[in-house]
C-alpha cells in the first residue's frame, strides 16, 4: 500500500469508488477523510470530474477534483477490457464497499451485477446511488440535480413571492446525497461486521431532498397547504429574513421560538402590538412586522444593530462572503479550514477526541496509483 499513514475509526476498510461527479465520490471521500483506503477506479480518460468549475493556472485537474475526491488513491481501467474488469473484480473480492452510480442496469452489464459480487464476497456492501431509484418511471432519467431539485419540489419553494423558481447556486442535492451514503452505507458496513452479510444500498436524489423538507408533505397531505415561495421568509418563524442596515451591510435574523420573537419584537418598537403577540397573529400580521424590523435595521448601522439584538439573546449575524467566512477569528480558531497540498478546503466533517480523521491529499493525479494497486494484488497470489 502507498506509504501514506491512514488514521482515524475507519483504518482497515478498503472502499472501492466506482462512482462519478460529486454525490457518489463524495461518500468516498468521508470514508478516507476517516482512515479507510479508497481506491478511485477511472477509465482511461478520467472522470469527468477533473474538468468541472474552476482550475488554476498550469493545473489539469480542477478543484472540485482536489475536494472531493482528497484521500483516495486512483487506479485507471478500461472495464470494456476483460483483463482491466477481471482486475476490478478481484478488488472486489476483498473490498468492504463499492459505490457506484450508473444509470440502473449498466453496471449488470459490465458484468458486475451486485447480487453476484456479494455472492462472491458476502460481507460486501454496495452503495448504488442514482437520481431516482432503481426502479420505476423515472429510473433511467439522467441522475443530474437539477432535474432532483426540479422534481423534488425544492426548486418551487426558492425564489421571491413575485419571481420564478429558483435553483441552488451551490451542489446542495449532491452533498447532502453524500451525507445520506455515507450514514447509509456505515449501517450496512456495521450489520455486515456483526453478521458477516453483506448487502445491496440504494439511495438517490430526490429522496435524499426529500429528508431536508421537513413536515411539507404531511401539510399537504393533512390540510392542504402548499408552501409558496417566500424568500428567506419560512412560515414557522417570523420574523425571519435578511436585511440591509443604513452602512450597506446584510444581517440575517430570526425569531423561531416563542420568547425569542417577543425579545426581538419588543428591541425594534412593537411591543405590546396585539398583532405581534402571538405566533398565529405574527402570521397574519407577516407583512407589517417585516416592515417594522425592516425599518428598525435599515435607520441604523450594522454594529449598532448587531450589538442591541445580540444583547436581547435574539439570533443574528452578518451575512458574510467566502472570504469573510475564511478570515473570521472564529473559523480560524476552529480550523473549519485546512491547507492540503497547498489548496484550502473544508476540513473534516466530525471532530473525534478518540479517533480523529486526517486528510492525507488532495484528488489523485490520474492513474497514479495504478501500478501500486496492480503489484498489492499480485502479491496476494
Amino acid at each position: 500500500m502507498s506509504n501514506v499513514k491512514h488514521q482515524g475509526p475507519l483504518v482497515g476498510l478498503k472502499v472501492i469508488d466506482l462512482a462519478t461527479v460529486v454525490a457518489g465520490p463524495g461518500v468516498a471521500k468521508y470514508f478516507a477523510d476517516y482512515g479507510a483506503d479508497v481506491i478511485k477506479v477511472e477509465r482511461p480518460t478520467g472522470d469527468s470530474t477533473r474538468s468541472m468549475g474552476w482550475t488554476q493556472p498550469g493545473e489539469s485537474d480542477s478543484l472540485w477534483w482536489k475536494l472531493v475526491n482528497r484521500g483516495k488513491r486512483s487506479l485507471v481501467l478500461d472495464l470494456k477490457q476483460t483483463s482491466d474488469l477481471a482486475v476490478l473484480k478481484k478488488l472486489i473480492d476483498s473490498a468492504d464497499l463499492l459505490i457506484e452510480n450508473m444509470r440502473p442496469g449498466k453496471i449488470e452489464q459490465l458484468g458486475l451485477d451486485p447480487v453476484e459480487l456479494i455472492k462472491m464476497n458476502p460481507k460486501l456492501v454496495v452503495l448504488r446511488v442514482s437520481g431516482f431509484g432503481q426502479s420505476g418511471p423515472y429510473a433511467q432519467k439522467p441522475g443530474f440535480a437539477t432535474i432532483a431539485e426540479a422534481l423534488s419540489g425544492l426548486s418551487s419553494l426558492l425564489g421571491e413571492p413575485d419571481g420564478g423558481p429558483l435553483l441552488p447556486p451551490i451542489a446542495l442535492t449532491d452533498e447532502v446525497t453524500a451525507l445520506v451514503g455515507s450514514f447509509s452505507a456505515m449501517m450496512a458496513i456495521f450489520h455486515a461486521k456483526q453478521t458477516g452479510q453483506g448487502q445491496v444500498v440504494e439511495i438517490d436524489l430526490v429522496n435524499s431532498v426529500l429528508q431536508i423538507m421537513g413536515p411539507l408533505p404531511a401539510a399537504w397531505d393533512s390540510m392542504g397547504y402548499l408552501q409558496p415561495r417566500l424568500g428567506s421568509s419560512i412560515p414557522y418563524s417570523i420574523p425571519r429574513g435578511t436585511y440591509q442596515c443604513s452602512d450597506g451591510v446584510w444581517v440575517a435574523l430570526s425569531a423561531s421560538a416563542e420568547s425569542v420573537a417577543r425579545r426581538l419584537i419588543e428591541t425594534v418598537g412593537g411591543g405590546g402590538d396585539p398583532r405581534f403577540m402571538s405566533f398565529q397573529a405574527r402570521f397574519e400580521n407577516r407583512e407589517a412586522l417585516e416592515e417594522l424590523t425592516r425599518n428598525w435595521i435599515s435607520s441604523r448601522p450594522s454594529a449598532e444593530v448587531i450589538s442591541i439584538i445580540d444583547a436581547a439573546d435574539a439570533a443574528i449575524a452578518p451575512v458574510y462572503s467566502m472570504q469573510q467566512v475564511i478570515e473570521d477569528p472564529h473559523f480560524i480558531e476552529r480550523e473549519s479550514f485546512t491547507r492540503v497540498d497547498g489548496i484550502l478546503m473544508q476540513n473534516l466533517v466530525a471532530r473525534m477526541s478518540k479517533t480523529p480523521g486526517k486528510i492525507n491529499s488532495v484528488g489523485p493525479k490520474l492513474g497514479e496509483h495504478t501500478e501500486e494497486i496492480v503489484d498489492e494484488l499480485n502479491a496476494k497470489k
